[in-house]
């Protein structure tokens, strides 16, 4: 739930203060999560694709043996997350599956949207813990729908709510609402931990938990955000490693996605100049053959 609390005022005075930011929403995401028909396997300039196969493997890595597959990078759950993501599918795992089992028509649906705003399609997870994928939701403090707006974000991102009309339950127009929300929010802190973090608290708890801490790793800001929002993403984390089986770059800080995309570059650089030598190696056995 996007718990701005920015009243009007708030909103306006946020608004003026992130305007630049925003402004540059887009070439943020462009650059680094690229269509997937872009680049082609073993294609360097592919490392910053956020999907990863069912290993957690970065699917632009080139075909493997299985020794290369042993020592490829993959995306690891983070220390300070493991307890808490244990813990919660240990207990809720049963609930996820029944989830899962009627996400089918929701999630393509959302994949579609993220996709047309080039965004991660492993964002569609927040649905599950905003809602469990129930738009009939309404929380206790006035979020409403799929996607859990409050009145005041979901009309700054084009939501229409009136006595015949709540936007917030139609589905479809909540999650481009939510698509543009999590742009505004990402072209704010240019990590997804904190862009999930600001989406439940708000922007300006955020921006004040990385002043108090003096960073803007979530891991070290995090005791400087609420019990509920901390909860929330660790909840979002759980739930993707439940339904992806691993983590993904929108699991990660932002130093996290950086030093995995730079081990996955020179992973394929390694492996490449791996396979030139060896092709070299049986074209000279080969000629000392003939």
């Amino acid at each position: 739930m996007l718990k701005t609390k920015l009243h009007k005022a708030g909103f306006i005075i946020t608004s003026f203060m992130l305007m630049a930011a925003a402004s540059g929403n887009k070439k943020f995401i462009t650059a680094d999560y690229k269509p997937a028909n872009t680049t082609g396997p073993g294609d360097s300039s592919c490392v910053n694709k956020h999907v990863f196969d069912t290993a957690g493997l970065c699917i632009c890595l080139p075909s493997l043996s299985e020794t290369d597959k042993q020592s490829a990078p993959r995306v690891y759950l983070q220390e300070e997350a493991s307890a808490f993501v244990e813990a919660h599918l240990r207990e809720n795992a049963v609930y996820y599956d029944k989830i899962k089992a009627k996400s089918g028509p929701v999630f393509k649906m959302i994949d579609q949207v993220f996709a047309s705003y080039n965004i991660p399609k492993e964002l569609k997870y927040l649905a599950v813990v905003e809602s469990k994928l129930d738009n009939r939701i309404v929380s206790t403090s006035g979020a409403v729908g799929l996607w859990q707006f409050m009145p005041v974000a979901a009309k700054s991102f084009g939501l229409r709510m009136n006595g015949k009309q709540d936007d917030r339950r139609n589905d479809y127009k909540s999650t481009v609402a939510a698509a543009k929300c999590l742009i505004y929010l990402n072209g704010i802190f240019n990590d997804w931990l904190l862009t999930l973090a600001a989406y439940n608290s708000g922007p300006a708890r955020v921006l004040s938990a990385i002043r108090k801490s003096g960073s803007r790793n979530y891991w070290d800001l995090e005791k400087w955000l609420s019990a509920e929002t901390r909860k929330h993403v660790k909840k979002f984390i759980s739930v993707h490693y439940h339904f992806e089986g691993h983590g993904s770059l929108v699991t990660m800080t932002r130093a996290e996605t950086t030093a995995h995309t730079n081990e996955v570059a020179a992973f394929l650089q390694k492996t490449q100049m791996s396979n030139d030598s060896l092709l070299l190696r049986t074209e000279d056995v080969s000629r000392k053959l003939k």
